[in-house]
C-alpha cells in the first residue's frame, strides 16, 4: 500500500482503547459507490476503517484526505490478502467482482459485495462452493439496497400479514434514466453486461424477498434501439416473465436507454388489494368500488444512503449471526439473472438452475 504503516499498526495506534472489545477493520475496494460504504464503516463505533482501494490516482488523492487514518492502495490484492482486515466491502466494476470476492473467501474475509455476485453460471457455481467451504463462518451479503427502504420494509409486513391477499401478479420496470453512464462509462467496456444484472437486479431481488417465491422459469427478451449509435455493445433493455409455482406471474423490466429521470415502477396485485409505486407516489388500493379510493403510502422507497445496509450486516458479523438463508437467497437472485440472460441468448424459454 501508498502509506508506509500498516492497516493492523494504524488501527491499533488510532484506537487503543478498543482493544479490550470486539471490533472489525474494513477495506474498501472502488471508490465510487465505495464512499458510501467507507461513511457506513466510518459512523459504526465498532468498525475501524483501515484502508481503501482505487484504480484512479485522483480518487486515491481524494481518499488521503477524507479518510486520513485509512491506507490506501491501487492494488486491490493488498487489501484483499491482508491479514489485518477482518471485512472487506467491494464496489469496483461488475467483471472484477467474482475474482476478488474468490480471494477474500480464500483469506477467510467477510463480504459485503455490490451487485451483481458475478457475471456466469460459472463463476456462480465456484462462489457458491467457497461461501459454502466456510459453513457459515464467513459472512457475504449483496448490496441490494431496496431491502433497506422504508417503503417495501412495510410492503413486506404487508405482504406477510395477508393484507394483499393471495399475491397472482408482480410488475417491476427499473428505469434507469442516465444513458451516458453506459455509453461513455466504464459499463460499456465490461464484456457481457448484462442490463438486468446491473440494473434489473433490484426488481428481480424485491420478487424474491417481498413474496417469498423463487420463480422456476424466465423468459427473456431484449434490444439495443436506443443505443445502437453509441459504443454501448449490448442490450439497453430486457423484459422478463418469470413463473412461480404458485402460479404468480412476475414481468421485470431492465430500461436503461429510456428518456426518464432514474426511478423504478412496482405494481404488486393480489386477491385481496393492490399496491402500486409510480410517478404519483405509492398507494393501496383495497377495494374495486371507483368511489373509495386508494390510501397513499408516504414512507420513502429508497434507502437513506447506499450504506443502510452496512450497520445490519456489520453486527450480524460481530453477533456471529447465522446469514445463511440471506446469502442463499442472493445467490437465487443471481441463478434467476443468469437464467434471464441465457434466455435472450437462446431466444426461449430457461429453468432457473438453483444450487
Amino acid at each position: 500500500m501508498e502509506r508506509p504503516v500498516t492497516a493492523v499498526q494504524r488501527s491499533r495506534r488510532t484506537a487503543p482503547d478498543d482493544l479490550a472489545r470486539p471490533f472489525l477493520r474494513v477495506g474498501v475496494i472502488g471508490l465510487g459507490v465505495g464512499e458510501h460504504h467507507a461513511a457506513a464503516y466510518l459512523q459504526h463505533p465498532r468498525c475501524r476503517l483501515v484502508a481503501v482501494c482505487d484504480r484512479s490516482p485522483e480518487k486515491r488523492d481524494a481518499a488521503r484526505s477524507r479518510f486520513p487514518e485509512a491506507a490506501v492502495a491501487a492494488d486491490a490484492k493488498e487489501l484483499l490478502t491482508d491479514p489485518a482486515i477482518d471485512l472487506v466491502s467491494i464496489a469496483s466494476f461488475d467483471d472484477d467482482h467474482y475474482t476478488m470476492e474468490r480471494m477474500a473467501l480464500e483469506q477467510g474475509k467477510h463480504l459485503f459485495v455490490e451487485k451483481p455476485l458475478c457475471q456466469s453460471p460459472d463463476e456462480l457455481r465456484a462462489l457458491h462452493q467457497a461461501w459454502k467451504h466456510h459453513e457459515g463462518r464467513v459472512k457475504l451479503t449483496s448490496n441490494l439496497v431496496l431491502r433497506a427502504a422504508p417503503l417495501y420494509r412495510w410492503l413486506k409486513d404487508q405482504i406477510l400479514s395477508g393484507r394483499l391477499g393471495e399475491l397472482y401478479a408482480f410488475d417491476a420496470e427499473y428505469l434507469y434514466g442516465r444513458v451516458h453512464k453506459i455509453t461513455e462509462g466504464w459499463r460499456k467496456d465490461v464484456d457481457n453486461y448484462s442490463a438486468m444484472q446491473g440494473g434489473g437486479v433490484h426488481m428481480m431481488d424485491l420478487l424474491f424477498w417481498l413474496t417469498g417465491q423463487r420463480p422456476t422459469t424466465v423468459t427473456t427478451l431484449g434490444n439495443r434501439i436506443a443505443t445502437r449509435e453509441t459504443a454501448f455493445r449490448y442490450n439497453d433493455y430486457m423484459a422478463a416473465m418469470l413463473k412461480c409455482p404458485s402460479g404468480l406471474i412476475a414481468r421485470i423490466t431492465a430500461n436503461f436507454g429510456c428518456v426518464h429521470r432514474h426511478q423504478h415502477v412496482l405494481r404488486i396485485f393480489g386477491t385481496k388489494g393492490t399496491f402500486i409505486y409510480d410517478d404519483a407516489g405509492a398507494r393501496l388500493h383495497t377495494s374495486r368500488d371507483p368511489a373509495v379510493p386508494s390510501t397513499p403510502v408516504t414512507l420513502a422507497a429508497l434507502p437513506a444512503s447506499k450504506g443502510d445496509l452496512i450497520p445490519e450486516f456489520v453486527d450480524a458479523v460481530l453477533k456471529e449471526t447465522d446469514l445463511t438463508a440471506e446469502t442463499q437467497s442472493h445467490f437465487d437472485v443471481m441463478s434467476a439473472l443468469i437464467a434471464s440472460d441465457q434466455s435472450v441468448a437462446s431466444g426461449g424459454t430457461r429453468e432457473i438452475e438453483y444450487l
